[in-house]
């Protein structure tokens, strides 16, 4: 079971972009869990009790996380910021294999691989969460970012698991999906 210090969710709506009123707004929400590391200051070749917080904090706050959209999910996207004593395999163990099965749940399904973001860092660091859309990989008027930030994470032993889900791309898109 993870050990679990402290979980923040996070909203916000976008109304306008340059100067722009969007026709339809769009709400980004985010789900953290600071977590201790059990594998903090050392070595270890099996990372299971990662794959298993990664999957706990999914079942914990995707829903949740789905629910604080205005509309029905079409992005979403997920990121791990490691404390100074682990690794970036450790961030990678929490949002891989385990994490992406209970955020396509929640949004009913998923074709396209979660984009996702680790890195190493001290307390107060931002991390930009990519965000994509949930089926269509190619569709680049939805890759978006997300930058988020925990004033006292993570700590040496911790990871910051995160997990966004957004109801819109980005503000007024006009890339399309390009050539494939």
């Amino acid at each position: 079971m993870a050990d679990i210090r402290k979980i923040i969710t996070f909203r916000e709506t976008i109304l306008t972009e340059m100067g722009q009123r969007l026709e339809d707004k769009i709400t980004r929400a985010a789900g953290l869990a600071v977590v201790r590391n059990p594998l903090a200051g050392r070595f270890e070749q099996d990372l299971t009790p990662l794959f298993e917080i990664g999957r706990e904090i999914g079942d914990l706050l995707s829903a949740q996380i789905v629910e604080l959209l205005d509309r029905p999910a079409v992005t979403y996207g997920k990121a791990a910021l490691v404390g100074l004593n682990g690794e970036m395999e450790h961030g990678g163990a929490c949002i891989h294999p385990m994490l992406g099965k209970p955020m396509r749940t929640a949004v009913g399904g998923g074709k396209a691989v979660i984009s996702s973001n680790v890195k190493i860092a001290s307390a107060g660091t931002a991390l930009d969460m990519p965000l994509g859309h949930k089926d269509e990989a190619w569709s680049f008027d939805h890759f978006d970012t997300m930058t988020m930030c925990v004033a006292d994470a993570p700590r040496l032993d911790e990871i910051v698991v995160m997990l966004a889900f957004a109801d819109g791309g980005r503000p007024v898109p006009r890339c399309g999906s390009g050539p494939i």
